[in-house]
């Protein structure tokens, strides 16, 4: 599985909603299609490896075209060179050919998980998910698939299901810091602050956690107004230009989100009506000055997002 890649700053695009969104998207992407399941499954990829940042897929791109016009039928090549269509910007061809691709490998559960998490990135949020069903079988769940699935449901607005997936992905890998990254996200989104604190807290407690599970709770500890514990996360992790620039959009989110509320779990709010997606509030119905969330095509457009 390709390592998450380095934290990037986050968008000026700065209302709380969306920062949620490029937070989610980032974490939530694990790569899929690349690696074993943890399940036993077969690498399909072992021979040829997927780039992993934008400049290797560029790079990489005329040789995987090559290769793939040569045996399109491939699902090792035909992975590899959809991921480096996606990193290099190119999401709709990367979505065609990992069509081509799932069309020749009906069966392959790899090819299923590259193609939803494709799908997802171009804002095709339904048909990811359920493509990605047939990524991995109740009988032999793949943790990392079910993290992507609870992502997609988050981002269709559907928090208390995505919870469920990130609950059951949990009992595969327990304390696995990308799923509690994304828990701790989607309790944000439901307005449950504390309890998004708590998990995104456990979740870098953790050695492996990556730099961007840390720099999700300082934006939870921004909505909250917590500027100070959240400035010194954002520089203990990043270089001082972009530790700068992500401090003073976490400053203009926290002048955007709420003010004078207690966020308690549990506690009863009306949802926003201009909101569809979202669940209950669990915090003072100020929260509705939440803006709505951006398209997800854009979301998956930032620096950062490996779907």
């Amino acid at each position: 599985m390709p390592s998450l890649p380095p934290a990037a700053p986050f968008s000026t695009r700065c209302s709380p909603r969306y920062a949620l969104h490029i937070a989610l998207v980032a974490v939530g992407s694990l790569g899929l299609g690349a690696c074993t399941t943890g399940s036993n499954r077969p690498d399909v990829t072992a021979a040829i490896t997927s780039p992993a940042t934008p400049d290797a897929a560029r790079a990489k791109l005329a040789d995987l075209q090559k290769r793939y016009e040569t045996n399109p039928a491939d699902a090792a090549t035909g992975i590899a060179y959809g991921n480096a269509l996606r990193l290099a910007g190119q999401r709709a061809q990367a979505t065609a050919v990992l069509q081509q691709v799932t069309i020749r490998n009906p069966r392959n559960p790899q090819v299923a998980g590259a193609y939803g998490r494709a799908l997802a990135e171009n804002g095709q949020l339904q048909q990811a998910f359920d493509v990605l069903a047939h990524a991995h079988t109740p009988d032999r769940p793949d943790w990392r698939v079910l993290n992507v699935q609870g992502a997609v449901l988050d981002q269709m607005g559907r928090n208390t299901e995505a919870q469920d997936y990130y609950r059951t992905a949990l009992k595969i890998v327990p304390g696995e810091p990308t799923v509690l990254s994304n828990l701790g996200l989607s309790y944000a989104f439901a307005k449950d602050l504390p309890r998004a604190e708590a998990t995104l807290r456990e979740a870098a407690a953790n050695p492996k956690a990556d730099s961007r599970v840390r720099q999700n709770l300082a934006l939870v500890l921004s909505l909250q107004g917590r500027l100070g514990e959240a400035e010194k996360l954002a520089r203990a992790d990043l270089p001082p230009a972009e530790a700068q620039a992500s401090i003073d959009n976490l400053r203009r989110l926290a002048a955007s989100a709420p003010k004078g509320t207690t966020t308690v779990a549990g506690s009863a709010a009306r949802p926003n009506p201009a909101l569809a997606s979202e669940q209950p509030l669990p915090v003072s119905t100020q929260a509705q000055a939440y803006a709505p969330a951006q398209p997800a095509d854009q979301v998956a457009a930032l620096p950062g997002a490996d779907y």
